[in-house]
């Protein structure tokens, strides 16, 4: 065997100290309250992005008011140094929001066009300098840029995807759904739902160029329809929730060569649900120990365990959302509770997370908003 280079020691060095150091420092911080921003589909007496209030120790989660007024805010991401956050616009935009660090109210600070139609999602590199959107509608990913106060500027990027798949009534075309950068900020992986294809990208830090990736694509199984991606604290894993064939998907992933290789497909529903169904969003525990998946159909949140060797996943059943529609959630630094957004019940629920397992619990707590489809903690 050939000498490693020492650039792949370095990084899977630097990995691995992350990937041990997080849980620890998310679980010394888990006793401070903290904000949880809702994006809306606007309409029916919702206005735009909403504030709650979540205790980590215990639970509890409470209802600060409006943060701002905007139309559908459906997808939110916070910067990752500064108290901005962007989100997924109805006008074909994406917008940026400052946080008040008193009150937690949001202010426009500018909005740009992503250069499609019917932005669903949106992500931002590490260093903080790119946001992605991905257009549903028109199939399409735009990359703006972002200044060193948070401002959005020009687009520099701009891809157009082609083709279709099996199901002739969902994919007639392409439709880009999200669009996750890797943590190292290297690549992102857009999920288009309308080709069933995991199209990779590359970011170059030092001249802020974005250009597909030389291994460009990722082929899901023909209709599975993939959706939301997720990657896997240590690195080395990643997985994609399937909306049409209500499927999760494994894979190792490259973070040198920005490849993905696939381990296994797993159902999201019991053996015995029969009714329609709908898969919409996937997350990783902090610990990288679970995975969640939610059900719009059986409103439940699936429960898988993750092995850390071979990324291979083990079905733990599924938990009601105790509402409909869960379009969205997300679990809180300290990886006590998850958050479950059901969009036809006008409601966000919290989930108790067994530490030993990763199955969940309903605690009885929740707080009535109006057309939830994203759940955002900040920092």
């Amino acid at each position: 065997m050939g000498r490693i280079p020492l650039y792949r020691v370095v990084l899977t060095v630097l990995c691995s100290l992350v990937f041990t150091l997080t849980p620890a420092f998310a679980q010394d911080n888990g006793g401070a309250a903290q904000r949880v921003y809702i994006g809306t589909y606007t309409g029916g007496g919702s206005e735009g992005v909403y504030l709650l209030n979540f205790d980590a120790k215990t639970g509890d989660l409470s209802m600060e008011g409006l943060a701002v007024v905007t139309g559908s805010p459906s997808y939110l991401v916070q910067h990752p140094s500064l108290p901005v956050i962007y989100a997924a616009a109805s006008n074909d935009s994406i917008r940026g929001f400052t946080m008040d660090p008193k009150s937690g109210m949001l202010s426009l600070i500018n909005e740009q066009p992503t250069g499609g139609k019917g932005p669903c999602h949106v992500d931002i590199s590490p260093d903080g300098k790119r946001v992605v959107a991905s257009n549903y509608s028109s199939g399409s990913i735009g990359v703006v840029a972002v200044d060193e106060t948070g401002a959005l500027g020009e687009s520099v990027a701009f891809f157009q995807h082609k083709g279709s798949s099996a199901n002739t009534s969902r994919q007639e075309g392409p439709h880009a759904h999200s669009a996750n950068f890797g943590p190292m900020g290297k690549y992102f992986v857009a999920a288009d739902l309308g080709t069933d294809e995991l199209r990779i990208y590359q970011y170059d830090h030092q001249s802020g160029q974005v250009l597909p990736h030389h291994h460009p694509v990722t082929s899901t199984a023909p209709g599975a329809g993939p959706r939301h991606f997720s990657f896997h604290p240590n690195h080395k894993f990643a997985y994609v929730v399937n909306e049409l064939d209500n499927t999760v998907t494994g894979y190792t992933w490259d973070m040198i060569k920005g490849t993905l290789s696939p381990i296994q497909t797993i159902s999201t529903l019991p053996d015995d649900f029969t009714e329609k169904n709908s898969t919409a969003h996937i997350t990783v525990h902090p610990s990288g120990k679970f995975l969640y998946a939610s059900n719009r159909g059986h409103d439940s949140i699936a429960v898988y365990g993750i092995d850390q060797d071979t990324g291979k996943l083990t079905a733990r059943g599924q938990t009601s959302t105790e509402g409909k529609t869960p379009r969205n959630f997300a679990v809180d630094p300290a990886g006590q509770f998850l958050l479950a957004a059901n969009q036809s019940t006008n409601d966000v629920v919290v989930l108790k997370i067994n530490q030993e397992d990763g199955t969940l619990t309903y605690t009885g707590k929740q707080v009535e908003v109006v057309n939830p489809v994203c759940v955002l903690f900040t920092r």
